[in-house]
C-alpha cells in the first residue's frame, strides 16, 4: 500500500492550499490527519468511498475533503488558513478504520 501526498507549502494567513493524495489502491475510507510540533495528532477530515464526510470542528467551513474513486485520489481543499493550521498533514486510508495506512506527510506552513 502506498499513499503519496503533494501540495503542501508556505502560505500567508487567509490563503488557500490544496493537498492531493494518490493511493496505490481503492480504500473504503480516506482521511487527512495533521500533527503540529508539540501537539497530538488530529483527525482533520475523512471521507467514505460513497461520499459522506466528517470534519474536525477546528476546520469546519474552511476545509473540504473530496475523492476521485476512479483515480484512487483524495484531496483536501484548505481555505481561510490560519497560523494554527501549520502542521505536517498525513493522508491515511483503510478498510475499516481510516488510519490503517499512512503516507509520508507533507508540510503546511501558514505564516506572513
Amino acid at each position: 500500500v502506498r499513499l503519496v501526498e503533494s501540495g503542501g507549502g508556505l502560505v500567508q494567513p487567509g490563503g488557500s492550499l490544496r493537498l492531493s493524495c494518490a493511493a496505490s489502491g481503492s480504500f473504503f475510507i480516506m482521511a487527512w490527519y495533521r500533527q503540529a510540533p508539540g501537539k497530538q495528532r488530529e483527525l482533520v477530515a475523512s471521507i467514505y468511498r460513497s461520499g459522506p464526510s466528517n470534519y474536525a470542528d477546528s476546520v469546519k467551513g474552511r476545509f473540504t475533503i473530496s475523492r476521485d474513486n476512479a483515480r484512487n485520489t483524495a484531496y483536501l481543499q484548505m481555505n481561510s488558513l490560519k497560523s494554527e493550521d501549520t502542521a505536517v498533514y498525513y493522508c491515511t486510508s483503510g478498510g475499516v478504520q481510516p488510519d490503517e495506512y499512512w503516507g509520508q506527510g507533507t508540510q503546511v506552513t501558514v505564516s506572513s
